[in-house]
């Protein structure tokens, strides 16, 4: 028999809003007081990403710094992520993606969220949702155990969103000809993951996801109503 794993991104697909900037603004209210005002400074930084001044991985090691700090406990980051994926199941879901969710786990899917967000705060989120396995952007820790700014490896999107995907099946000892696959996301740069799945669900598509779904005959799915 094979296995059936329903991967999920989790960003606009998943929450109707991004998840990194509100994790920020968590981090910030529940530090000291004076992060606040650092929020406008990480928010001019992330101006640098549209202008093609900052990629990805280099932004989120910014902002990460400037607002959450240089070194976190993990105690407190356990506490932070808590609070907020609490907030996150209150105000950002999507009503179409949580039946969708619970469809697939009674039709006996394995119930993966894969994610370019990073799991440090993710994990508390698909704990909550009742997810079987994360695969995430994996933060940076110090040598005293502590987070600390930026990740470690590749930031998961895109090819590298894929190539952690397979290596977490190679860990969990699955091989892809024994499993049937299914994957969801709302933006193209999520198509290497949806090409390698047996059945693609482009969800809450942008224009460049529609298109290249119906070109590629990809099942479009509308969770914004």
């Amino acid at each position: 028999m094979k296995h059936r794993i329903a991967f999920y991104d989790l960003d606009k697909t998943i929450t109707r809003a991004p998840t990194w900037t509100r994790f920020l603004v968590t981090a910030a209210w529940h530090g000291p007081r004076w992060r606040l005002a650092v929020l406008p400074v990480a928010a001019l930084a992330a101006l640098g990403f549209p202008l093609r001044l900052v990629d990805r991985a280099r932004l989120k090691r910014l902002t990460h710094r400037l607002v959450i700090g240089p070194a976190v406990a993990p105690p407190h980051m356990a506490a932070l992520a808590s609070r907020f994926a609490a907030r996150t199941l209150s105000h950002n879901l999507r009503r179409g993606a949580l039946a969708r969710i619970d469809a697939d786990r009674a039709a006996g899917y394995r119930l993966v969220l894969a994610t370019a967000s990073f799991d440090f705060y993710v994990g508390a989120i698909a704990e909550a949702l009742r997810f079987d396995d994360v695969v995430a952007t994996a933060g940076r820790r110090s040598d005293d155990g502590d987070h600390a700014p930026g990740c470690d490896g590749d930031n998961c999107y895109g090819l590298a969103k894929l190539a952690t995907v397979e290596a977490w099946m190679q860990r969990a000892g699955i091989a892809r000809d024994a499993a049937t696959v299914r994957f969801y996301s709302d933006h193209v740069s999520d198509a290497p993951t949806l090409g390698w799945a047996d059945e693609a669900f482009a969800v809450n598509a942008h224009a460049p996801l529609r298109a290249l779904a119906r070109r590629r005959g990809w099942t479009l799915l509308d969770w914004r109503r």
